[in-house]
Order: C-alpha cells, then sequence, then structure tokens
C-alpha cells in the first residue's frame, strides 16, 4: 500500500515539473523576445532580459527534474 501512495505521489510531482516548467520555459522566451524589441527600440532592456533568463532556466530545471521523476519509476 505505501508503495502504491508513493507512486501516486511521484506521478502528482512529475505532472507538476513538467507542466510548470514547460510553462515558465514559454513564458521566459517571450519575456526575452520583449527584451531584444526593447534593446532595438533602444529602451531600458537588462533587467527585462535577466527576468528572462531566469525564467527560462527555471523553466529548464523544473523539465529535468520531472525526467528525473519519470526515470525514477
Amino acid at each position: 500500500m505505501e508503495k502504491q501512495k508513493n507512486t501516486f505521489q511521484n506521478s502528482i510531482r512529475w505532472w507538476v515539473y513538467s507542466v510548470c516548467g514547460l510553462l515558465l520555459t514559454g513564458a521566459g522566451l517571450s519575456v526575452l523576445g520583449e527584451a531584444i524589441i526593447a534593446k532595438n527600440n533602444g529602451e531600458a532592456w537588462f533587467l527585462v532580459g535577466t527576468l528572462a533568463l531566469i525564467l527560462v532556466n527555471t523553466g529548464i530545471c523544473l523539465v529535468a527534474g520531472a525526467v528525473i521523476l519519470r526515470l525514477k519509476k
């Protein structure tokens, strides 16, 4: 019974990691596009670009965590 409960928790954790990771990666790439547009227009872009980098890296880490969880299953 304990193993079945642990498997269910891992499945939910995998789902949350994978979905959130993909959403954050996509959001980071969108924000990166906004930073590129701001740079081309001569506006302030550094903080937006830094936020984009944080979002993309966080998303990639979550997707990698989801892959590790799936391999443990």
